[in-house]
């Protein structure tokens, strides 16, 4: 049992109570708001505050580092300003279901609702993109926020919560009352609704599974590919969720996304039942809800969420099942196919997938698909592939074979910026394993002041900048709906090695596919990463598509 200490300041208490959450990493821009909670960590060396350049960064950053872990990802902002920059990776964690825990520093408990400096009403901002806001007002109840917050960060559908710090509280003096850490709370499976409507998957001739969401891990993975490739039963992933499935399994179909395989598309439609776990059927999974229209779709549905408020949202199942991934997924073990079923099904979807990402050729000498398609001959098989938005991405999800659970950190809420922070946090969190970020030239310019962050800590990412000089997905929506009538989507971009060069990473410029993999195993050799730029004709827009092609 942990002794209560007396007379310690209200930082050094909150220091304390995230110590015992088992933190060992917060990710922020330090700001005068909270700096008795910097003073209190100073009495735990083992913690690491990673210095971050903006508080945007910081948040992708936190959100990736809990993607990768498992754990509650920790940011910690001043006020005002800097809360507000930290907003968009709290919409990344809350639409990716991404547990996290941001703390915010406060105006003083005498100041507030005076729009004093930098103040904002932190509920109503956040009302919208997190689980839970809640405000520290009494310094002898600090640990029970903190439990509190780590509780619902963790609990159901994962996601983000929010705790204001007021900044005289953090000064004032009490005494500290230690809680454990925070249960991880999920929901169990009820085993009549489990027995009927896995009784009718066992029957169906062209069953399909469909895999996604942010609340998995090895355990529900491991079931999962085990009792598929037992049974034969093929498995889909949802949009960027393609690692809870090794994609070389012989079980994995391919993934519903921006530009799915048609083929992929055509079974999910056909499929008489089709089992849905983890993965609430958001827009890009569905292509704005067209593969599978609501409310009531074709399928018989069986949808498997962690949340009971999202069973029923959209689509209403004939078997809705509040239970988390590993729980329902231990389950299916006991689950065995009729002998009408064949198994042939999982191979010829699995080998559709295999001829859908086999690369393509476009014109112009870099050939973006081939080098995609290469990297698994370069890398160990659990290296970690990170990107933000835009189209650059297409490639790296259709081409690239992603690993195990783990392997891949994007953002499922389609965030420009967020490849480079995440690739840097994953590099923090577990140095010894490969990270490549792969970005756009848009993408990496939103964040690339976090490659002070990845110098200051020697945690370096290999970065895959390609460039075509363009925010592409807007040029090619904007050239599909008016032709030739451009505004706003021209880029101009810096020197990347020069910039690259100057935080003492290696740079490396690619216009030619046989440059790359040279380029590529300096990059492997370096102790400090690299960047290396893949020049790309703008007129290609798409792995199929030329921009001077998508006129109606």
């Amino acid at each position: 049992m942990v002794t209560a200490k007396k007379n310690l300041h209200g930082g050094q208490i909150l220091a304390n109570a995230l110590v015992r959450q088992e933190v060992d990493f917060a990710f922020g821009v330090p700001g005068e708001s909270f700096l008795p909670l910097l003073d209190g960590l100073v009495d735990h060396p083992q913690f690491r505050f990673i210095t971050c350049r903006q508080e945007g960064g910081a948040a992708y950053m936190g959100e990736a580092y809990a993607k990768l872990t498992g754990k509650p990802g920790v940011v910690m902002v001043t006020r005002g300003p800097g809360a507000s920059n930290a907003m968009i990776g709290i919409h990344t964690a809350y639409q990716d279901s991404t547990p996290m825990v941001l703390l915010v520093g406060q105006v003083g408990t005498d100041m507030v609702e005076r729009e004093a400096f930098q103040e904002i009403d932190y509920r109503r901002m956040y009302s919208e993109c997190a689980k839970w806001v809640g405000s520290i007002d009494r310094v002898n109840r600090i640990d029970e926020f903190v439990s509190h917050a780590f509780h619902i960060a963790q609990s159901g559908r994962k996601g983000p919560v929010v705790l204001a710090l007021p900044e005289d509280v953090l000064y004032l003096t009490g005494e500290e009352k230690p809680t454990a850490a925070a249960h991880i709370v999920q929901p169990g499976l009820d085993r009549v609704i489990f027995a009927d409507a896995m009784k009718q998957f066992a029957n169906a001739k062209n069953p399909m599974v469909l895999a996604g969401g942010g609340n998995w891990n090895k355990v529900a993975c491991d079931n999962l590919r085990a009792w598929a490739n037992r049974e034969g039963v093929p498995i889909a992933t949802s949009f960027r969720s393609q690692d809870l499935i090794d994609n070389r399994d012989p079980c994995y179909a391919g993934d519903l996304g921006i530009g799915a395989n048609p083929a992929l598309v055509k079974r999910i439609v056909e499929a008489d039942v089709l089992l849905v776990i983890g993965e609430r059927l958001g827009e890009m999974t569905t292509a704005g809800y067209t593969v599978l229209t609501p409310p009531k779709v074709n399928n018989t549905l069986i949808h498997v969420l962690s949340s009971p408020d999202e069973l029923g949202r959209v689509y209403r199942p004939e078997f809705a099942i509040n239970c988390s991934p590993e729980n329902f997924c231990i389950a299916l073990a006991e689950i065995k196919m009729t002998k009408e079923y064949s198994a042939q099904r999982m191979q010829t979807s699995h080998t559709e997938y295999l001829e859908w990402s086999a690369p393509v050729t476009v014109p112009g000498n870099l050939q973006l698909a081939q080098i995609m398609a290469s990297l698994p001959n370069l890398i160990p098989r659990d290296a970690i592939v990170t990107n933000g938005a835009g189209n650059f991405a297409t490639w790296v999800h259709r081409f690239y074979p992603y690993g195990p659970i783990r392997s891949q950190l994007a953002p499922a809420n389609g965030s420009m910026g967020y490849g480079l922070p995440a690739a840097i946090a994953a590099k923090i969190a577990d140095p010894k394993r490969v990270v490549i970020a792969v970005c756009g030239d848009g993408d990496f310019m939103m964040n690339c002041q976090e490659l002070a962050t990845a110098a200051r800590y020697e945690s370096y990412p290999i970065i895959l900048v390609v460039n075509n000089g363009m925010l592409g997905t807007i040029r090619m929506h904007q050239e599909r709906e008016f032709t030739q009538r451009i505004m706003g989507t021209g880029l101009t971009n810096p020197d990347f090695i020069k910039f690259a060069d100057s935080f003492g990473i290696p740079g490396y410029r690619v216009t030619q596919t046989e440059e790359f993999e040279s380029a590529f195993t300096n990059a492997l050799k370096s102790k400090r990463g690299a960047l290396i730029e893949l020049v790309l004709d703008p007129e290609v827009i798409t792995p199929t598509k030329l921009l001077s092609k998508l006129a109606k």
